[in-house]
């Protein structure tokens, strides 16, 4: 039996849920680091703002090493088709690299910043940013982290600057290829 375990990896806002929600409309199994990082906040009694969050993944990072969230996700893996949403570094790759050999794929996804906003505005998460400064800011703290890295050392890059459906449509091309 074939096994594919794929992280989507790109800056908040690019189109990384959209694309978690195509994988499990196709049967892949969703693990989220983000909600794996919020459930450690909240055991910890730790408010869910965007910077309390941020500052809390930043203190297990910089106590555990840098690739503590995926060691903490790859615990959550498992089954065969499985898609990891939300790797910010290239620790958190190479961990996961180490833990699932051939069978991990990272996918990265791009879009421009003022788009990005404009998708956050919409969705509202709670812990989410509200203007571009605190877009910026967390922008800062991601690239900090090595997203940047781990964008560019992606195993496909998928641009997210056209249509919806163009994107949903090349999502689940390359997701139905992985499978």
């Amino acid at each position: 039996m074939s096994r594919a375990i794929v992280g989507f990896t790109g800056m908040p806002g690019a189109g990384k849920s959209e694309a978690v929600s195509i994988a499990k409309s196709l049967g892949f199994e969703i693990v989220s680091m983000g909600d794996v990082v919020r459930e450690e906040a909240i055991k910890r009694g730790i408010p869910l703002e965007d910077s309390r969050i941020g500052r809390f993944a930043t203190e297990e990072r910089e106590k555990h090493g840098n690739d503590i969230w995926a060691k903490r996700t790859a615990d959550k893996v498992k089954g065969n088709f499985i898609v990891i949403d939300g790797i910010r570094s290239i620790d958190e790759v190479e961990s996961f690299r180490r833990e699932f050999g051939k069978d991990f794929v990272l996918i990265a996804i791009y879009t421009k910043g003022e788009e990005r906003l404009q998708r956050i505005l919409r969705r509202a998460r709670e812990d989410d940013v509200r203007n571009m400064e605190e877009l910026e800011n967390r922008d800062e703290r991601e690239l900090g982290w090595g997203i940047g890295n781990a964008i560019a050392k992606a195993d496909i890059m998928i641009v997210n600057d056209s249509t919806l459906e163009d994107f949903r449509g090349r999502v689940k091309k390359m997701l139905l290829k992985l499978k």
